[in-house]
């Protein structure tokens, strides 16, 4: 990571890829182990980054408040309790925030988060999207520089992967976007299905299956319930470890 300000979006089309959990791990493993001065955005109505860093997302604002001008930037960041790793949490008013004045009149606004975190004073900002493919998706890709792509070795997650992969080759067209990664999250690796399913990640997205993959751990649920990163609450876990290797390689892509 040369450069500063590396603005990534965690993306998914589909709930269940871990793709929170992506967001809260990498960010805290940057700031932990690289040093690096990390500002986390929850971008995503439901909150669970929020919530998974201990944050209640009824006490606090959102990026709502900035995207319809009604505070700066520095208005909604909050310092966590883990050196150098800052958030901005989500809440409910992010759902439908494109329809409110003065984004509704806008015809650009989902160019709004990208001219607001362009001199954000940090090495990385890791955007947390929601879900699917709608105006606050394309506002992260667009404010992003890169997106690492979230899935699960299962169909429906796979599957998801063409469409997401459309999305970001039609926001793409407009503004340079690069795919940082593609990560596999609950990975097994003696599943029958395996080969197949990196088949269809090569097809989508070539050579981005990233070598680091994140194995089921039973810790990576409890910690959110302490909202803490595995890194506090079980450092020796196998999900801790992944992590570690996955920002790893997201470095070396990044270099």
């Amino acid at each position: 990571m040369t450069k500063k300000n590396t603005v990534i979006a965690v993306s998914s089309f589909k709930g269940g890829t871990a793709k929170t959990s992506t967001a809260l791990h990498i960010g805290s493993a940057l700031s932990k182990f690289h040093k690096k001065n990390v500002l986390l955005v929850d971008f995503d109505a439901q909150a669970n980054l929020t919530t998974g860093l201990g944050f209640d997302p009824d006490e606090h604002d959102s990026m709502a408040e900035v995207l319809k001008s009604n505070k700066k930037l520095s208005d909604v960041i909050r310092k966590t309790s883990f050196k150098n790793l800052d958030l901005i949490p989500a809440d409910t008013w992010l759902e439908r925030v494109e329809v409110t004045d003065p984004l509704a009149s806008d015809r650009y606004s989902h160019e709004r988060l990208r001219d607001i975190l362009k001199d954000a004073p940090y090495d990385a900002i890791i955007i947390d999207t929601p879900p699917s493919l709608c105006w606050l998706t394309e506002s992260a890709l667009i404010a992003a520089k890169h997106t690492l792509v979230c899935a699960t070795p299962e169909f429906y997650s796979i599957k998801g992967l063409q469409r997401l992969s459309q999305f970001i080759s039609n926001v793409s067209e407009r503004h340079p976007l690069n795919v940082l990664g593609v990560l596999l999250s609950f990975w097994n690796s003696r599943g029958k299905s395996n080969d197949t399913f990196l088949e269809v990640i090569e097809e989508t997205f070539p050579k981005k299956a990233l070598k680091a993959k994140v194995r089921r751990d039973i810790n990576v649920s409890e910690a959110s319930i302490f909202g803490k990163p595995l890194f506090e609450t079980a450092p020796g876990s196998r999900a801790a470890e992944d992590y570690k290797e996955v920002t790893k390689e997201i470095l070396k892509r990044l270099a």
